[in-house]
């Protein structure tokens, strides 16, 4: 009906098809798809306006041939009044040519009436359409908004998984906690390689008094 239906018929590949889907953006279609509506619209008015302007002419015309019937079906009796019948014959013969005319001009204004209505009833059912379409042109724009918003949130939820943000976190803690464990192993290497040390240190500390002590022994017995 409208020239946008036509649109989608002329696409006969499902590639192509598909192209358009990925292309079209539907807060913008919505607005071309109304755009185009009411060129259609204002078409078919200035149509319908001069389907109207026709049949007020065929009606004029044929109102004009019915009073001119009538008219000469008068003077032909005034003519028969007056005794002229061959006056009164000549304006009959007239009158029914002029009746040809009429009965031809009211039917092709029946015809242009009928077609008046069916063009009238066609804009006013583009016009509700056009209504029903602007109503819900807000609607499905703020639906289109919020799948975006929902496939964008989808998204960014899917890329902190162990592939994005959340798997490099876990690989950061991961060496965290290797740095830790070695960090934990040199300190309890270092503790005991001092402990080590200190036992060493006190057996060599324990050595000198032992030598001492037998210096001092020696030293009695050697006084006695």
């Amino acid at each position: 009906m409208f020239r946008f239906f036509n649109r989608v018929r002329t696409i006969v590949s499902s590639e192509m098809n598909s192209m358009l889907n990925k292309a079209e953006d539907p807060g913008k279609m919505l607005d071309q798809y109304l755009l185009d509506m009411e060129k259609d619209i204002s078409e078919v008015e200035a149509a319908v306006a001069k389907q109207i302007a026709n049949e007020k002419m065929l009606k004029k015309q044929a109102d004009e041939a019915t009073e001119l019937v009538s008219k000469r079906e008068e003077q032909a009796m005034r003519a028969l009044e007056s005794g002229d019948e061959d006056l009164a014959r000549r304006v009959l013969e007239d009158k029914n040519k002029h009746v040809g005319q009429r009965d031809a001009l009211q039917e092709s204004h029946a015809e242009s009436a009928k077609l008046s209505e069916e063009l009238k009833d066609k804009l006013r059912e583009m016009k509700d359409e056009y209504r029903d379409m602007n109503m819900k042109k807000d609607s499905l724009k703020a639906r289109s908004e919020s799948a975006k918003a929902r496939a964008k949130v989808n998204e960014s939820l899917s890329s902190i998984g162990n592939s994005g943000a959340r798997g490099g976190f876990n690989r950061m803690e991961e060496k965290v906690m290797r740095q830790e464990a070695e960090a934990d192993a040199k300190g309890e290497l270092r503790s005991a390689n001092k402990s080590l040390d200190d036992e060493l240190a006190a057996l060599d500390q324990s050595s000198g008094v032992d030598d001492e002590l037998a210096a001092l022994k020696a030293k009695l017995n050697s006084n006695k």
